[in-house]
């Protein structure tokens, strides 16, 4: 990555809101469908390039860009289609499949009933494996020259990347075999492509280009970026910021982290952003990584965190030896959603075994479950001033709904214990498929962490209220531990918890 070394405006970051840029066209590419034309026609005729294109045994560069110029034009009704089309219409041709197979089986029957006979006539053997080459062709879906001819495209790595975004909006509406079966093509080909010997490790800093710190800006997506102060205060001493590059798409980043250089691990989020003066970054002991963002939606799933997160660490154990704190603060998204979803349902099973009188209560114990403790429960209820019969539960879904609990000091007191808790339940003990429930917390614990802490109102945002009632997690990456953790938790779904934890929730065992 070359830093310009001449004084340029960063005005145009005045103007970067949370909005990244659209793809630009290739250069010198053929005139695109007529945009003014009505949505069925502009389908058809980028239905005709994607099929010239597909149907080519080396599309040319002029057709592929005719596509993708089309492609870019349509609205989301008619991405869909042509995207439907193309998992269907250029899907694996398994007529000539069972061809192959049937004439496989028959010469393959043959030489089981002479095998020493095969072993003498190499005709047939040759013949055999003519055929197996011939399966393995076959059994390439249509599309896969397509895709690879795209990748080679000026600007079709990150075509690609928009493709499959829409390709996975799409599943989310209707989860086709053929649908999925396109997407985890698309997706084998996108985490060879983009292997981390692929990739370039670059340290962000004010000197770099306008256009890299507008993307920057507009791509943070876990604190967003206020404005240039905190821009240049999160790329300037006692801060890092580094990002992996693809040569295929020059000048943005396809994930970026960003690190704190700090005494020792922040307990909230607004020691990170509104530390001002910072220490001297020969005093850090802890590298805090508080955020990591995604550019690209179409590369969901493909773990580049992973690998960008420990070349990161290898690289501040080189430079800044006095470091020996790796960890995380991190945002814990579902907790909130989660914790509502479960008092909805507890309220419900109540009311069911209110109005069903006994002949349900036996059969919905099973179900029951006690979410606050009766100390949490008193001090709810003295917390609230008009209780109005309501249970515990009731009254803490009614406080959670309201939101305006953190205005008051009363009911923040009284709220701490019981979300403290849960929230502690919610990370060392919710899972879905034998995996924490909790995205953030899959990630780092599939990189080898371990939960090491959680702050109360650590995020006193709107956002971090409504998604986590302001509690943040410190994930902690013991180096002498990571391969051990990391092994457990994808083997056993073993969650490494420290002590600290266990005042809210049983060590898992």
């Amino acid at each position: 990555m070359t830093r310009s070394q001449t004084p340029k405006s960063l005005a145009v970051l005045l103007r970067a809101r949370m909005h990244p840029d659209p793809i630009p066209s290739p250069p010198h590419a053929p005139s695109p469908p007529d945009s003014s034309a009505p949505p069925a026609a502009a389908s058809s005729s980028v239905r005709q390039w994607l099929h010239a294109s597909v149907s080519a045994a080396s599309p040319s560069p002029a057709a592929l860009d005719c596509f993708s110029d089309g492609y870019r034009s349509l609205d989301r009704p008619g991405r869909h289609e042509i995207l439907r089309s193309l998992a269907t219409d250029y899907d694996v041709p398994r007529a000539r499949v069972r061809d192959l197979m049937r004439q496989y089986v028959s010469v393959s029957a043959t030489g089981d009933e002479h095998p020493a006979a095969e072993k003498e006539d190499g005709g047939a053997a040759s013949a055999l494996y003519r055929m197996e080459r011939g399966l393995r062709d076959a059994l390439r879906p249509k599309y896969a020259g397509f895709l690879e001819a795209m990748n080679a495209q000026p600007g079709g790595l990150k075509f690609l990347a928009v493709i499959r975004a829409d390709l996975l909006a799409l599943l989310g509406e209707e989860n086709a075999p053929v649908l999925r079966a396109l997407d985890g093509y698309l997706k084998e080909k996108l985490v060879t492509w983009l292997s981390p010997a692929a990739l370039a490790l670059h340290q962000i800093t004010w000197d770099d280009p306008a256009t890299l710190l507008e993307k920057i800006v507009a791509y943070e997506a876990v604190h967003p970026i206020r404005n240039l102060i905190d821009l240049k205060r999160r790329l300037g001493v006692g801060r890092r910021c580094f990002g992996y590059f693809h040569p295929a798409i020059p000048g943005e980043p396809l994930i970026f982290i960003e690190v704190a250089l700090l005494k020792d691990m922040a307990t909230s989020i607004q020691e990170v952003l509104l530390d001002v003066p910072p220490i001297a970054e020969s005093e850090a002991k802890c590298a805090l990584f508080y955020s990591i963002s995604s550019t690209q939606p179409g590369l969901s799933g493909i773990n580049l965190g992973k690998f960008l997160l420990k070349r990161v660490i290898d690289m501040l154990r080189r430079d800044m030896p006095s470091v020996q704190i790796f960890a995380t603060l991190s945002p814990i998204p579902g907790f909130m959603q989660w914790l509502l979803a479960k008092l909805a349902s507890q309220i419900k099973l109540a009311e069911r075994e209110l109005q069903d009188g006994n002949s349900l209560e036996i059969a919905s114990s099973a179900f029951r479950e006690s979410i606050l403790l009766p100390e949490e429960e008193k001090l709810l209820q003295n917390a609230v001033e008009q209780v109005d019969s309501k249970q515990g539960i009731e009254l803490l879904q009614d406080i959670l709904t309201s939101s305006q609990w953190v205005k008051s000091d009363k009911l923040s007191a009284a709220l701490k214990s019981p979300l403290m808790r849960l929230c502690a339940r919610y990370l060392a003990r919710e899972k879905k498929r034998g995996k924490a429930l909790d995205a953030v917390a899959n990630f780092h614990l599939q990189n080898g962490a371990m939960i090491e802490r959680i702050n109360w109102m650590a995020d006193q945002s709107e956002k971090g209220i409504e998604q986590s009632g302001g509690i943040m997690v410190n994930y902690l990456y013991r180096l002498e531990n990571i391969e051990e953790y990391a092994l457990s938790y994808s083997g056993t779904g073993h969650i490494h918890a420290s002590p600290s934890l266990s005042k809210y929730v049983e060590p898992d065992t």
